[in-house]
């Protein structure tokens, strides 16, 4: 969403236009929106209902809605909110500006225009013209594929985003030298299912991964997010050859610990297999960290399925999960396989898991007291503004006092840690 954010605002420069500081100095303002859980989406309509104020202040403010929610909602989000002047959605960039150019000059045929036609514009956005926020030259997103073409019955994605397509490796290589131009010093390529990745010519992300690392002045490369499915032994062997510039963490989306309940979701994988992968992984890249996706509370979830999650988790040893309780989404095939969990039951195993978890990285941190490590300094700590924050290779955060700036690397020694992050002193002369 951030890479799609910085290409909507590259579009509209290319127009003449520049950010504002706030919505309330706004002439046009877009919501780039996401509808992964309904949480999310409500969401964009409470924030719509917040800037209702500022087209009943000012109804010449040009006010858009992009990205999956105006994907899935198309031409009802103006039937909801009327005072929207139009919708993009995920694959159609292209007719931003154009649409934003229409209104402004006050063409009324072209309010309440939604263009949710699955093209390529986003995918083929020439990177050139990408409005980066260069704040820091520490790290950049760059986008490799578009879409998904599995079918998990609990995923609204390839409605949102549709089939995969994907960009030239030439083309992307091209993208990350000129990154490296400018000064950045890390990578990460992005897709909805990253290790799909395989350009006309059948070049794959193992093949991506090694050239990039070849490239003088990138430090740090990362891809996410991974299927397991698509996690191939070619994959880990070319993983292993782009170390060390390939980051010492992947995140590998599980979703539950049971093969009954993963079947139903519609993953092409079971539980012996997910983990076979984990142990392909480690067999050649031992210090390779794990972070995961873990939906509880599926329709057809068991506390004994449940069970079998919390001992998956306990097995890997992950350092970093992202939880969720089920959400039912639109049009998905998770709807007619069994009657929704009560909310009690998903929010009470959520928090189990979450707890589960917390103690599980509260211990594996502890091995990092007294040891360097390197960490690319992201910027100020938002909580504590005297202290620097920035990731390990292993993705792990780590805040520190003392002279730096965003986009550099520096040795910090740990000294405190929590579940969360690291906490550490610069060491001196390193």
């Amino acid at each position: 969403n951030v890479l799609d954010a910085d290409k909507m605002a590259g579009a509209l420069e290319r127009h003449g236009y520049v950010r504002a500081g706030s919505a309330v100095d706004a002439d046009v303002v877009i919501l780039n929106t996401c509808s992964i859980r309904e949480k999310a989406k409500e969401k964009v309509f409470s924030e719509l209902g917040r800037l209702k104020e500022i087209k009943d202040l000012r109804p010449e403010v040009v006010l858009g809605v992009c990205g999956c929610v105006a994907q899935q909602e198309g031409e009802a989000i103006f039937a909801r909110a009327p005072y929207v002047d139009f919708v993009v959605g995920t694959r159609a960039t292209a007719s931003l500006p154009i649409l934003v150019d229409r209104l402004r000059a006050g063409d009324e045929s072209a309010r309440h225009t939604a263009d949710t036609e699955l093209r390529n514009d986003s995918i083929h956005f020439p990177f050139d013209q990408i409005r980066r926020e260069i704040t820091g030259l520490a790290k950049a997103f760059v986008t490799i594929i578009e879409g998904c073409n599995h079918r998990c019955t609990f995923c609204i994605v390839p409605q949102t985003r549709g089939s995969e397509v994907c960009r030239d490796m030439d083309g992307v290589l091209d993208e990350v030298r000129s990154l490296v131009a400018k000064g950045f010093r890390e990578v990460e390529f992005l897709g909805q299912t990253v290790n799909a990745y395989r350009d006309v010519h059948g070049r794959t992300l193992g093949d991506l991964l090694v050239a990039t690392s070849l490239i003088d002045g990138i430090e740090r490369i990362r891809f996410t997010t991974s299927h397991p499915a698509q996690m191939t032994d070619a994959l880990m062997d070319a993983m292993a050859a782009a170390r060390p510039k390939l980051c010492s963490f992947l995140h590998l989306p599980v979703q539950s610990g049971s093969s009954q309940v993963l079947r139903a979701m519609r993953r092409g994988y079971h539980r012996e297999a997910y983990l076979a992968k984990i142990a392909g992984l480690r067999e050649r890249m031992p210090e390779l960290s794990f972070g995961t996706d873990i939906i509880v509370g599926f329709p057809t979830e068991t506390e004994a399925d449940f069970q079998q999650t919390l001992s998956l988790v306990q097995e890997v040893g992950f350092d970093m999960v992202y939880s969720f309780a089920y959400s039912v989404r639109p049009g998905t095939a998770a709807l007619g396989l069994a009657p929704d969990l009560p909310d009690e039951v998903k929010f009470e195993r959520l928090a189990r898991l979450n707890d589960f978890q917390k103690e599980i990285q509260a211990r594996r941190n502890q091995r990092w007291i007294g040891r360097d490590v390197e960490v690319l300094v992201e910027g100020p700590n938002r909580k504590n503004a005297r202290e620097w924050t920035g990731r390990t290779s292993e993705a792990r955060w780590v805040h520190f006092q003392g002279e730096s700036a965003p986009g550099r690397v520096e040795t910090v020694r740990v000294a405190q840690v929590s579940a969360f992050s690291l906490r550490g002193e610069i060491v001196v002369g390193a």
